[in-house]
């Protein structure tokens, strides 16, 4: 029976091109793809359940190796009414009078500048089960939510809008799993969400503090090392004299055109 290779992945993040190609490739080896939130991301490969984990970062890496994909730009949500929904992007100086309705801590530089903070007048946030209660909140008109792009996108709805934000961090997204657990299944998943062709070899690829790195190749090295050699004799060479056309001292005598001899008219 096929071993199947397991998948996790934390809300917004899209792993359909990883799994086709994978699909192509490894046709033996059948997939296993579901999706995590945020505090099963990294648990569900310690206790087995996932081979990797396409994780939202930061993370608790202990005994984890973990490699960053790519950014995600910030973007806020606001009811469809807000005052600033009609702008294409929002500076975060013009959130510090919301309401946000996460924790702070999740997004500091609101934190640092937020009126109700550094009043002390911030109000206890409403029971909020999961990110479509909070979108819910924000619909209402009772505050604001800064989140990365993918997770506004998944969570949107007719009676809200998302603008980019400036001023925020951007969020990334990266792929994780257990180092003692680097198996050749798992380099091939890392072989394909980095866009490593069919034909590059595994051992092309090494781990190294869990960040995979390209060993240098064997033709590149020769390249280096004749044109080190190349140059060592250049230097070695004696500067030659240039040739001049004619001896020191001696001029040539100027030949008159045919034709005409000098002083007729």
């Amino acid at each position: 029976m096929p071993v199947t290779f397991s998948i996790a992945f934390s809300a917004g993040v899209t792993p359909t091109k990883w799994t086709r190609t994978w699909a192509e490739r490894r046709p033996d080896a059948p997939l296993e793809v579901f999706r995590t939130d945020a505090g099963e991301q990294v648990a569900v490969l310690h206790d087995g359940r996932a081979d990797v984990s396409l994780v939202r970062l930061p993370v608790d890496a202990t005994g984890l190796s973990v490699i960053t994909l790519y950014n995600e730009v910030p973007v806020v949500v606001f009811a469809k009414d807000h005052e600033l929904a009609a702008r294409e992007t929002v500076e975060l100086a013009d959130l510090a009078g919301e309401h946000l309705l996460q924790n702070p801590d999740d997004v500091p530089e609101w934190r640092d500048i937020a009126t109700e903070v550094q009043g002390g007048t911030r109000r206890p946030l409403p029971k909020l089960r999961d990110l479509d209660d909070v979108v819910e909140q924000v619909a209402a008109g009772v505050g604001i939510a800064i989140l990365p792009h993918s997770l506004a996108r998944l969570h949107s709805r007719k009676d809200v809008v998302s603008r980019p934000v400036t001023g925020v961090a951007e969020t990334q997204v990266g792929l994780a799993w257990v180092t003692a657990k680097t198996t050749d299944d798992v380099q091939e998943f890392i072989g394909i969400v980095r866009g490593r062709s069919t034909a590059s070899s595994r051992g092309d690829t090494v781990v190294v503090r869990g960040e995979p790195v390209k060993k240098v190749k064997k033709t590149a090295k020769a390249k280096e090392a004749a044109k080190a050699a190349r140059e060592a004799a250049a230097k070695k060479k004696p500067n030659q004299p240039k040739k001049q056309g004619a001896a020191p001292g001696r001029t040539r005598a100027a030949v008159p055109k045919k034709g005409k001899r000098r002083g007729s008219r």
